[in-house]
């Protein structure tokens, strides 16, 4: 049996719902509570498109990141970020359904729409967006959100001609049946460099999804722009790229068109794994590293605690990576695909839970702050997007 626009049964995510009220919710997921906020203050795959270029060097093993400003603050539950051409903002608010426009020179922000369909409830809701990179023809926003019967993709026209509020076109359903839950219901959506569109999913709670390769539960998807599978996928007939996975919700691609993922663990790591086709990453087999041959280790990972990672980013030579429960920013100096230090981790504590990190184009990064997602400690101004200075 193939995967291909597959609708996963009603029963599937009641029993992942049964499941989890059975075990709890661990300390690596990523609706954990605060691991201590201390008081701060805010700042005012792998297809490659083109030749390999020379391998860039190394970069430094100790790095910086400067706060350069607060770009806008005062958001509700934000989740996905995405860059128009012109470098304002679109931003997903995983609990009112809507996207908003935000400039990226004065910080003003303009309703697109909501998104029809979106059935928010415990880590689900609208989730990860993505810009075609047909977007200046087509205006096509990409949204990966959870309904009453599962996670889906969509697509939907926007136009800023039309009045605030009503910028969205009717959504054209790209992939559905990914399996829901009240966790683990993945929702970062990214174009690779090859220009197909990729997808992390969770296992709804639901292990033995992750090790299912008939489900899209646990996976990373590749599809074409109209939700196919794409041209050298590991199975002609599926868009699933990688299985054995708990709860993607970070995607990234290096110099060298390189696919890597964040990963939760459950109760001891949490994962940075450089994604290759077809192979599978342990999932509930093994949590990190291990000595079994039949699984993928991970280029680095971190206790629960420290990072409950979500979105991730590669600037400069480094993957940053943001943390949930570990509220800090991670950086990881890589020379290839190997570290060339031990991670280093900034901002602990100051910014609180941190969603959703997106390269800002100028050898920075744009940062997405969660304390208003019910799970964190909201102070006044909460939630911002901030820019940052990296090196």
């Amino acid at each position: 049996m193939t995967v291909r626009r597959l609708v996963v049964p009603r029963v599937v995510a009641a029993a992942a719902t049964v499941l989890l009220l059975g075990t709890g919710c661990s300390s690596g997921d990523e609706d954990a509570g605060p691991a201590g906020r201390s008081p701060g203050t805010s700042s005012a795959g792998s297809v490659s498109a083109s030749p390999p270029s020379p391998p860039p060097s190394a970069p430094p093993a100790k790095g910086s990141v400067k706060v350069v400003r607060t770009v806008t603050e005062g958001l509700e539950s934000p989740w996905g970020l995405a860059a128009l051409p012109d470098g304002d903002l679109l931003v997903s608010s995983r609990d009112s359904g809507k996207i908003y426009r935000i400039a990226a020179d004065s910080g003003k922000r303009t309703e697109l729409g909501s998104v029809p369909g979106v059935s928010p409830g415990g880590e689900g809701g609208l989730l990860g967006i993505a810009i075609a990179p047909t977007f200046g023809e087509d205006h096509w926003v990409y949204a990966y959100f959870t309904t009453d019967s599962d996670n889906r993709i969509v697509r939907m026209a926007y136009d800023e001609k039309r009045p605030a509020g009503d910028q969205l076109g009717a959504p054209d359903t790209v992939l559905r049946g990914i399996p829901k839950g009240q966790v683990h219901n993945g929702g970062r959506i990214a174009f690779g460099p090859d220009r197909m569109l990729y997808a992390g999913t969770g296992e709804s709670g639901d292990q033995g999804l992750a090790q299912d390769k008939d489900s899209l539960g646990g996976k990373i998807l590749r599809m074409t722009p109209e939700g196919e599978p794409a041209k050298g996928n590991p199975d002609a007939d599926s868009v699933v790229y990688s299985y054995g996975h708990r709860n993607v919700q970070g995607l990234a691609w290096d110099a060298e068109n390189r696919l890597w993922a964040a990963e939760f663990g459950q109760d001891t790591w949490d994962e940075l794994n450089l994604i290759e086709p077809g192979r599978n990453y342990g999932w509930p087999e093994v949590e990190g590293k291990s000595d079994r041959k039949a699984y993928v280790d991970p280029v680095e990972q971190w206790s629960t605690d420290e990072a409950s990672p979500s979105g991730i980013a590669y600037v400069r030579g480094s993957i940053w990576m943001a943390g949930l429960h570990g509220e800090r920013l991670w950086r990881i100096p890589l020379n290839g695909t190997k570290p060339v230090a031990k991670p280093q981790a900034f901002l602990d504590g100051e910014y609180g839970r941190l969603r959703t990190v997106l390269p800002d184009g100028a050898d920075g990064l744009w940062l997405v702050t969660s304390e208003t997602d019910t799970r964190g400690t909201p102070r006044s101004g909460d939630d911002r997007i901030l820019q940052l200075r990296v090196s």
